[in-house]
């Protein structure tokens, strides 16, 4: 299982929010915004920040950090990990399945993420044979786009998607994203889709954003 930051809106959740940080970053890194998504008077929520193991990244020169795979290319499709995105993907569903457990059911489950995170949840989220609540997709990509069609599941076909993106993010770039975007439109996704006059990061309006977003998906108080 992986190593996990766990933090309760309220005692006893009926909901959670599996949030995946991005490339480098740990479980620690999104933990400081849950104040600032206002979801005090929603209904009890789990939010759990996985921490991914650490891996030498070829696009970094093969340093070791925490990575849900690895990278080749600055155009992030080139020679794509397919083995490690499974791999993580494994990894994120026990995560789920540990949710369920505990008495959450599935369609009360977000799965959130950013950037190298973002693709994972996009990837776990629409291939999973359980509905969740929906997925929130933060400054990154659809990873191996090309075989979602013959992988994804009907149990998520409707379940909604927040992509939002930074106009000028150097990262993961705009272009990248938007042909995300255009994909799953094509295959018939509901994508809520969001541009911010910001590089590869968050700011207070998209913060706005999510908050509205979750309090949409997840049950009302």
């Amino acid at each position: 299982m992986l190593p996990c930051i766990e933090l309760e809106t309220a005692p006893n959740p009926t909901c959670s929010v599996i949030w995946l940080h991005g490339l480098g970053a740990d479980g620690n890194d999104f933990v400081p915004i849950i104040p600032e998504l206002h979801l005090a008077n929603n209904p009890a929520i789990r939010f759990i920040f996985p921490s991914a193991p650490s891996m030498p990244v070829t696009v970094n020169g093969g340093y070791v950090m925490p990575a849900w795979y690895d990278i080749v290319g600055r155009d992030l499709m080139d020679q794509e990990d397919a083995e490690g995105i499974k791999h993580s993907a494994a990894s994120i569903v026990e995560l789920i399945e540990r949710e369920v457990q505990r008495g959450i059911a599935y369609k009360n489950i977000v799965l959130a993420g950013f950037s190298q995170g973002c693709a994972m949840a996009l990837y776990v989220g629409l291939r999973l044979p359980h509905q969740l609540a929906g997925i929130l997709a933060l400054s990154g990509y659809l990873p191996l786009a090309m075989t979602l069609n013959l992988e994804k599941h009907s149990a998520n076909q409707v379940t909604p998607v927040f992509m939002a993106h930074g106009a000028y993010d150097p990262v993961v770039v705009l272009d990248r994203a938007q042909a995300s975007h255009a994909l799953l439109e094509t295959l018939g996704y509901q994508v809520d889709w969001n541009e911010y006059p910001m590089e590869h990061s968050v700011n207070p309006e998209e913060l706005q954003d999510i908050s509205r977003f979750l309090q949409t998906v997840l049950p009302k108080a």
